[in-house]
């Protein structure tokens, strides 16, 4: 089981939708197929699940998505980078 450590301090069992949500919205209206998000999240869950931490900065869950997005589509990256690090 995952456990998120936000920049608070603060604590949240991981939850894969919550990526889920948050890159479909990025990609929202954009030439971008479900199932490029799906294996984006995928590869996301899979790369952080082989840390082998039990605990996982928020941050760094951030940042694997905005590497993936930047990769996938760039307005989609601008649009989560933007909302990302305000």
């Amino acid at each position: 089981e995952l456990t998120v450590v936000k920049r608070t301090g603060e604590r949240r069992a991981f939850d894969r939708d919550k990526i889920l949500r948050s890159i479909s919205m990025a990609v929202r209206k954009r030439p971008v197929e479900a199932d490029a998000v799906d294996k984006l999240v995928n590869r996301i869950v899979q790369k952080l699940e082989s840390l082998g931490e039990s605990e996982i900065a928020s941050n760094l869950i951030g940042e694997m998505v905005m590497e993936g997005l930047k990769e996938l589509d760039d307005v989609a990256y601008i649009r989560f980078a933007s909302v990302y690090r305000n």
